[in-house]
């Protein structure tokens, strides 16, 4: 994966992140999900790298990159922190105003960084989510058993992280498989398939995720209110991509629950469940380079 491309570990906001470097033009971050790393984005970082500078981090918690102790109040994995890692990290490289992709827990972390670095994030691509305040507010009884593992993983320490550690390949398979529109892992490369087997095999990768649901569900749903009840929306302009039968698919059209977060957003469903990018490649790299190339 990631031919051409350099890792380097660089310095966060209070964690070592560990980066994939390659491309030539603008910069652009590329930010992965739960339970991913970023070798989600490898099927579409060559036709990418032609147009931009990609800077393709593992978040804290996650992958190769540290793991820093948990507050009591969850700051330290909150969407916000995790953020500032990556304004940290495109300053080290040079890069003061950057554009930003996020799919999924990197989608969170992306708009975040929208609201609180307005001046630093030049356009932004959501993929497969909606707020956090609008996920939480708006769980139903449909809601919950697509994503119980939103109250499940944010359970306090250490329950999600022991009865995962019983199988921690099973759990890890069984969730990808189910949030993928054929059910399978077919869509999954071989090689990011072992690497997310390899990064959710270790117990301090679960427990990172973990506490990045924790922060989910207290101080990331607070930030979140506090911006709407201030009246505070998303400054540069927002693509939202959702799969057709991805998590965000039923219930409010997504582009009707972004619309009030921000100043301008547009947007379309593509053919594929939560995992947009693996899912339907060529249709998410050709929005993307449109999106990022105005």
């Amino acid at each position: 994966m990631f031919e051409g491309f350099r890792e380097s570990v660089l310095n966060g906001e209070g964690a070592e992140i560990l980066c994939r470097i390659g491309g030539n033009g603008p910069p652009l971050l590329l930010l992965h999900g739960y339970p991913q790393t970023g070798a989600m984005w490898a099927g579409i970082a060559p036709a990418l790298a032609e147009r931009f500078t990609l800077v393709i981090p593992d978040l804290r918690g996650y992958g190769r990159s540290s793991k820093p102790e948990n507050d009591p109040h969850n700051h330290i994995y909150s969407k916000r922190q995790m953020g500032r890692d990556m304004v940290a990290v495109m300053a080290a490289l040079g890069h003061e105003s950057f554009a930003v992709a996020g799919h999924d827990r990197g989608g969170r972390v992306a708009y975040r960084m929208a609201l609180d670095h307005p001046e630093t994030i030049s356009r932004l691509a959501v993929l497969d989510i909606v707020p956090v305040a609008d996920v939480w507010e708006r769980m139903d009884a449909g809601a919950a058993m697509k994503t119980y593992h939103w109250p499940f993983l944010a359970q306090p320490f250490p329950l999600p992280e022991r009865l995962i550690a019983a199988d921690p390949i099973y759990y890890l398979e069984h969730t990808i498989k189910s949030w993928t529109k054929a059910g399978s892992l077919s869509a999954f490369a071989p090689a990011a398939l072992d690497e997310y087997r390899q990064s959710f095999g270790q117990p301090e990768n679960v427990h990172g995720a973990c506490n990045d649901y924790r922060a989910g569900a207290t101080i990331d749903w607070q930030l979140d209110r506090e911006d709407r009840a201030a009246g505070h929306k998303i400054a540069p302009p927002v693509l939202a991509l959702w799969g057709n039968a991805g998590i965000p698919s039923s219930g409010t059209a997504p582009l009707d629950l972004w619309r009030p977060w921000c100043v301008t957003v547009e947007g379309a469903a593509l053919p594929s469940g939560h995992f947009v990018v693996e899912e339907a490649p060529k249709e998410t790299q050709a929005a993307l380079l449109e999106f990022f190339s105005r």
